[in-house]
Order: structure tokens, then C-alpha cells, then sequence
């Protein structure tokens, strides 16, 4: 089996696997985290499979930066673009990464917490 066939966030791209999907295109789809660590705790991925940072390439570098205005375009639409928010990307084991298939965390409604 392909490491993509086990990936839970390639399964809900492909729609295998039920999900909040709160926006989608042709190349990104956002959905809501099922383990939430704020009121608002939404995941965008890349619709390709991609593990993390380290393997996106120069021909990744449209793809992230639309995915970062993405991020700006939900924060709005969720209600949480004024009072702030907080955009996370883990990279690795000892970085925190759990699902490896690139993805950013958008957490925000409430006070988050700093981490650096």
C-alpha cells in the first residue's frame, strides 16, 4: 500500500473519510481539526501529497504562498482576522508533526496561547 493510501488527510481529500471542509479548490482544502485546541481550529493541506517543508520544492513556492493568503481569506470568513489568530506548521517528530502530509494549523476565536 502507498503511503498516500494511509494518510488520513490524502483519505479526506479524496473524500474516503468524512470531514468539516469549510473551503476547497482545485489544489487546497481546509476542514476542521477533530481534536480543536481553540474555537476555531481549522487545517489547510495541499491537495497533492507533500510530507513536510523539508520536501516542497521551488515549484511548491506558488502553491505556499496562495496557501498563506488562503489562510488570510478563512481568518476572515471564521470572524477571527481582527482580534488575531495564530497560524502553526510542524515539521518532523521532534517539531510535533503527527499527520505526515504537509498542513497548516489556523487556531484562533480566543486568547492562544505563545509557544516561542
Amino acid at each position: 500500500m502507498k503511503k498516500e493510501e494511509e494518510c488520513i488527510f490524502c483519505n479526506i481529500v479524496a473524500k474516503k473519510v468524512d470531514s468539516a471542509i469549510v473551503f476547497e479548490n482545485e489544489e487546497m482544502m481546509a476542514f476542521k481539526d477533530i481534536r480543536a485546541k481553540a474555537p476555531v481550529h481549522l487545517l489547510l493541506v495541499p491537495k497533492k501529497h507533500v510530507v513536510d517543508l523539508n520536501a516542497m520544492t521551488e515549484a511548491d513556492e506558488g502553491l505556499l504562498g496562495r496557501m498563506m493568503l488562503q489562510l488570510s481569506t478563512i481568518a476572515k470568513e471564521h470572524g477571527i482576522a481582527e482580534s488575531g489568530y495564530k497560524v502553526v506548521n510542524n515539521i518532523g517528530n521532534d517539531g510535533g508533526q503527527i499527520i505526515h502530509h504537509f498542513h497548516f494549523h489556523l487556531l484562533g476565536g480566543a486568547p492562544v496561547q505563545s509557544v516561542v
